[in-house]
């Protein structure tokens, strides 16, 4: 499994925050926040399976005087077509505290993963999510590509995003993530 060392990057409009790869320290800070976020407790349950399955490809973490405020989790997934089976990376989940959410945190976290991404030669990114908030990262319907889910969503919350121009090129068929997602 490839892991990625992420850089320091500071978010612009707040000279106390930052985002860094996570550490071990971290883990309780990242299920408090992906709690807090969604208001349940599957999607930590979720990273905490995939980072003990070995299935971590990129964690951030967001912070903010020393405090955990933002999370990122990507790993990869699988697209199973007629042309045969092709890698992706997939994106999620994505959490921010709610008393901090819309405040630039998670756009800054999804644009430093797309960018780590990018660097390290990966090629594209699947996420399930809002389509106006993606939409300004690049993300548009899977479908576009021929990329499905067997999830029933709306086509419009099922999006992907090239890393490098025509990956996605003859590769359709059904995403398949880690049998990790079956539980949330």
């Amino acid at each position: 499994m490839l892991v990625i060392i992420a850089k320091l990057s500071q978010i612009p409009d707040n000279g106390n925050m930052s985002i860094r790869p996570e550490i071990a320290e971290d883990v309780e800070g990242i299920r408090r926040v992906n709690t807090a976020a969604f208001g349940r407790t599957a999607e930590a349950k979720l990273v905490a399976a995939l980072r003990d399955n070995g299935k971590a490809l990129l964690s951030l973490v967001a912070l903010r005087e020393g405090r955990i405020v933002g999370h990122i989790f990507f790993s990869p997934v699988t697209i199973q077509g007629e042309n045969g089976t092709h890698q992706a990376i997939g994106l999620g989940p994505m959490a921010v505290m709610p008393q901090m959410q819309r405040s630039g945190i998670g756009s800054e976290l999804v644009r430093a993963g797309l960018e780590q991404l990018r660097e390290a030669g990966h090629g594209a990114v699947i996420v399930l999510g809002h389509p106006e908030f993606y939409a300004r990262f690049g993300f548009g319907p899977a479908s576009g590509f021929g990329v499905r889910t067997t999830y029933h969503v709306p086509d419009e919350v099922f999006m992907a995003v090239e890393l490098r121009e025509g990956e996605l090129t003859d590769k359709a068929g059904v995403v398949a993530y880690s049998p990790e997602f079956d539980e949330v």
